[in-house]
């Protein structure tokens, strides 16, 4: 309904005939109250109006006078709620009543050729009165979550059993002063394991969360005053002109506009596999959540957020934010193996320790007998039962799950810097063993910068100079090729400004040589012609066709363009410069052939152009696209011309593939160009070495391959370095032999058509620019800048992750082998361990706490690109660890040993000061083989330690730690306090692991 405003005038007029007119008086009073009244209610539903232009749909846009308010009216249900249900439940009846999509964008206040007015007010209004394109999601856990969590530990649980006991016990013997030390210090080590774990799985999730909001966004083309943009996902507002193109995540629910051979995958709301068919005609709805898998379109975007089925089912899934990687479960089994081992010794040591106890071979401080047939027994069980948990704690690698967390998620921090996305953590592991990179051509290994270098026209070059020697016709037929046949735009924001360019590299390098060498009017060229039909370019097909009708004469052409080979083959003539049409002979073919080679051995990138008039007749379609489908012909095109694209390589990507190959791994280019164009990119990166080293069977295209049997793809597989004019299935077909071959493949992908090889892989990195949704959704890392160098970047973490958790492992393995030995020796043959229970804690929770942060966050370097392959099967714990862990134990075992039995004697000390000694050189030769573990093989454990300040930070602390325990918490941990000459002797005893550790690898050690 639109109100009408009455003039002042018009008012006076109406007085005027009403006084003009011979009436009784009764009649004339009569008539003014009615137009009075008429005239009243005409004006405050003109102020009802006003008042609400905030409350209704009314956001003014270009295209609308902002004076004239549209009236929703409740009775007819036209309301933006009835819309929403229209477009959830595709109610196609209820769409048509209301007027379809037209009426629909006059309703929402948008242009359908301009879209929104899109200022900052204009936008502001909309998200206030439609809602901005978020949903909530549940809220990260916090702190107080993974303190409870870690408290429900098993270990946890028991430790604070026994220090409930100790402290009761220790109380009622000592008295509260003195008794609460045993019992206070366990519970305050068992205090800074749940503290120091709660906040390292905090940080994780928070890591996570922050790293899964930012793999959410996506970047969306719209259109605002008559400007083509890209903006977030999160920014669309109701109302927005949203271009689509394959590979496209529909971002809200809408209404299809405009578009050709518009095909999406709804499988993630309906479970339906089938693709759906949109058109204005019979199924004009777009659901947010579906992709794009074939086709072109523009929908105006009718709801967002919570007000879509995508929404609300969004809304109600929270990401599952522990991840168990292959690693940690290959761990935890590691973990649980040595936690059976150390329960086994422990109770080894209580049989023992009860037997000695009852048969009164164990006596007390003062030298009585401690079983003295007195019922003093529970205490001494009770003792007996500590030392049984503290002989068992240190056989349990606490540290190995936290240190496998800090280093994960510190890689995935680190690779987030250095542009690799990781979506899955797995990923972080997986990729240090890989052994092939399948990678494309385009964008990865190029800059992605297409140029048009070179143009034939028949077998003549046409250079810039010479365009204006070609026949008009020829050119018009180009204009409408380039013009139409696109998916791409071209828009100026004034008449005087440079054009900008909207679309695919390729799409952007084609409209930009037509416009600036070709001198085409884009507007012109479209509103002089209809567009039938439209065949979308796909891998499979290499070429996308156009079916144009001229609104002058009704004439009909269908235009092709695509891979050269593929419209070279359907050509029965071509055109030369003068516009004159000759026969495509043999030997013409030929001739052309070899020119495409020509070009293609320069890394030229070629392009073709054909087209064929149709007879009317042949047409027998709508313009509406009912009836019978138009007739898209393949056959007898008459070529155009022929184009050579350049992109060249990327500055860093002969150097990444180099380094790629020394470390061992293969680098298999899979791409969409001819054999001699895949050649000579081939080999100007590196992957291929020059032509007179290319060894047959090395370079192939994907027909080929796909012509194989099985058994010969097998022979043959290790052998492609280079497969070129392949389809999407092609690649996938290799990475599913590579992985029958033994190999752990990554793939890298951009295109919707390259999920199934992304799912396929080991690894599946697509590209963070010009890689569609549907891959990134595929695929485990994002590599953001699309650049071959950051892939080699992921496999050197990935190779970082492996080495740094390797590290930790033999360092922690040499805590535990050593103090279970040292206390299970010591308890059976003399009834008592040299560390207590206390002491344990301290090495087992808060020294490996620390040591894992340290050798955590060691960064990669170009040697690990060096070291040999590590496969995902291969053992946690390889024999060159195994030869330092054995001999660094072996060496606290025995020294530990002789100051446990002799220490006394040797050094003229108290038993007090001896136990002292023993867990201070325990301690000391800990950190000393901290930096033995910095490098499991190299003899300079030193190197590049001064770039680590981190881990000197935490040796610092954990030096300072040690020495405020010994000196100032004797009560704490049991200990009292060293002169200068005893600490001298622990530095000694604890020094000697570093010439050790250097000396120990020269001992040759196999591999496997």
């Amino acid at each position: 309904m639109v109100s009408i405003l009455i003039h002042p005038r018009g008012i006076t007029s109406l007085f005027l005939q009403v006084n003009g007119i011979s009436f009784t008086k009764p009649q004339k009073r009569w008539r003014i109250a009615v137009i009075s009244v008429h005239i009243v209610l005409s004006i405050s539903k003109q102020s009802h109006f006003k008042a609400s232009k905030s409350d209704s749909i009314d956001v003014a846009s270009p295209a609308h006078n902002p004076r004239i308010v549209l009236d929703i009216d409740p009775a007819h249900d036209a309301n933006h709620g009835k819309l929403i249900e229209i477009v959830r439940n595709k109610n196609l009846s209820e769409l048509q009543s209301y007027g379809g999509t037209p009426a629909v964008t006059e309703l929402l206040r948008t242009n359908l050729q301009k879209g929104v007015y899109g200022d900052e007010e204009d936008l502001r209004r909309r998200k206030a009165k439609f809602g901005s394109n978020t949903y909530p999601k549940p809220k990260p856990k916090g702190i107080i979550h993974f303190v409870l969590e870690a408290s429900w530990d098993a270990t946890i649980l028991i430790l604070l059993v026994c220090a409930t006991l100790s402290l009761a016990f220790g109380i009622a013997e000592h008295g509260a002063r003195e008794g609460w030390y045993e019992g206070g210090s366990i519970f305050l080590a068992v205090f800074l394991v749940v503290v120091v774990s709660a906040a390292s799985n905090f940080r994780q999730d928070r890591q996570f969360h922050k790293l899964s909001k930012i793999s959410d966004e996506i970047r969306i083309e719209v259109i605002r005053n008559n400007v083509r943009k890209k903006v977030s996902i999160y920014d669309v507002v109701v109302g927005d002109i949203v271009v689509l193109k394959i590979g496209d995540q529909v971002p809200t629910d809408g209404l299809f506009i405009d578009g050709h051979s518009l095909q999406v995958d709804e499988s993630s709301m309906t479970g339906e596999s089938d693709h759906m068919e949109v058109n204005s005609s019979l199924n004009p709805f777009l659901l947010s959540g579906s992709k794009i898998v074939d086709g072109y379109a523009r929908m105006v975007v009718v709801s967002v957020a919570m007000d879509t089925a995508w929404g609300q089912m969004m809304s109600s899934i929270s990401r599952k934010s522990v991840e168990q990687t292959p690693l940690q479960e290959r761990l935890s089994k590691l973990t649980s193996f040595i936690k059976k081992v150390g329960l086994t010794v422990a109770s080894t040591v209580f049989i023992v320790m009860m037997i000695r106890y009852f048969n009164r071979n164990t006596r007390d401080q003062n030298g009585d007998l401690e079983f003295n047939g007195v019922h003093r027994g529970f205490r001494d069980v009770f003792s007996s039962v500590l030392r049984i948990v503290s002989v068992t704690l240190i056989a349990i690698p606490e540290a190995l799950p936290l240190a496998v967390t800090l280093i994960l998620t510190y890689s995935m921090k680190r690779m987030m810097a250095d542009q690799a996305m990781v979506r899955k953590l797995s990923a972080c592991e997986t990729m240090g063993s890989a052994t092939v990179i399948c990678t494309d051509k385009t964008g990865t290994l190029t800059l992605n910068e297409m140029k048009i270098a070179k143009f034939f026209i028949g077998l003549e070059e046409i250079l810039q100079s010479s365009y204006k020697i070609i026949s008009k016709d020829l050119v018009e037929l180009l204009h409408k090729g380039i013009a139409l046949n696109t998916t791409g735009s071209a828009h100026k924001l004034k008449p005087e400004s440079p054009a900008e360019y909207f679309g695919s590299p390729t799409e952007k390098a084609v409209l930009s040589w037509g416009v600036e060498n070709l001198v085409i009017d884009m507007d012109a060229v479209k509103q002089q012609h209809t567009i039938l039909q439209v065949e979308t370019f796909i891998s499979e097909k290499k070429q996308s066709g156009v079916l144009i009708r001229n609104n002058v004469d009704n004439s009909v052409h269908v235009h092709w363009k695509g891979a050269t080979e593929m419209i070279l083959s359907s050509c029965s003539y071509f055109f030369e410069p003068t516009g004159e049409i000759k026969i495509m002979t043999d030997e013409k073919k030929s001739q052309l052939e070899n020119i495409i080679q020509g070009m293609a051995a320069t890394s030229l990138r070629c392009i073709a152009f054909a087209y064929k008039k149709i007879e009317y007749e042949e047409c027998n379609t709508s313009e509406n696209g009912e009836g019978k489908a138009p007739r898209m012909d393949h056959e007898d095109l008459t070529l155009l011309g022929i184009v050579g694209m350049k992109d060249p390589c990327r500055p860093h990507a002969r150097k990444a593939i180099k380094a790629c190959k020394d470390a061992g791994v293969a680098i298999k280019m899979v791409t969409g160009d001819n054999a001699f164009t895949a050649k000579a990119i081939a080999i100007e990166c590196g992957i291929l070495e020059n032509d007179r080293h290319v060894v047959p069977g090395e370079v192939i295209e994907g027909i080929e391959f796909r012509n194989y049997t099985n058994e010969e793809r097998m022979l043959k597989i290790n052998d492609i370095r280079v497969l070129a004019r392949s389809s999407p299935l092609d690649k996938l077909l290799m990475v599913q032999f590579l992985k029958k071959a033994g190999h752990v493949v990554a793939v890298t992908g951009d295109g919707t058509n390259d999920a199934p090889a992304l799912k396929e892989a080991d690894v599946g990195l697509s590209m963070g620019i010009q890689g569609t949704e549907v891959a990134k959704e595929s695929s485990d890392i994002i590599i953001l800048d699309d650049d071959f160098s950051t892939v080699a970047t992921a496999l050197r973490w990935g190779r970082c992750v492996y080495n740094n958790i390797h590290k930790f492992i033999q360092f922690q393995l040499t805590v535990n082998v050593a103090a279970l030995v040292i206390n299970f020796i010591a308890a059976v043959s003399s009834g008592k361990e040299p560390l207590t229970a206390v002491q344990l804690l301290w090495v087992n929770l808060i020294i490996d706490t620390l040591g894992a942060l340290a050798l955590a966050i060691e960064r990669p370097t170009n040697e690990l690109m060096h070291n040999p392959l590590v496969g995902r099967t291969a053992s946690l714990i390889t024999n060159t660890m195994w030869r330092n862990i054995l001999t660094q134990a072996f060496y606290q075992i025995a020294i530990l040993l002789i100051l446990h039995f002799s220490g006394r004697r040797i050094f003229e000390v108290n038993q007090q000061v001896n136990n002292t000694l023993i867990f201070n050189t325990f301690v000391l030769c800990q950190i000393f083989n901290e930096f033995n573990s910095r490098s499991i093989e190299k003899h300079n454990v030193f190197k590049g330690i001064h770039k680590n300040k981190l881990f000197l930070s935490i040796i610092v602390i954990t030096v300072i730690l040690q020495i405020m325990m010994v000196e100032f918490l004797a009560n704490f941990a049991n200990t009292v306090r060293l002169n200068i000459v005893q600490w001298c002797i622990c530095v000694g005893i604890a020094a000697f692991t570093w010439p050790l550790g250097w000396a120990v690898k020269y001992i040759p050690v196999r591999n496997s």
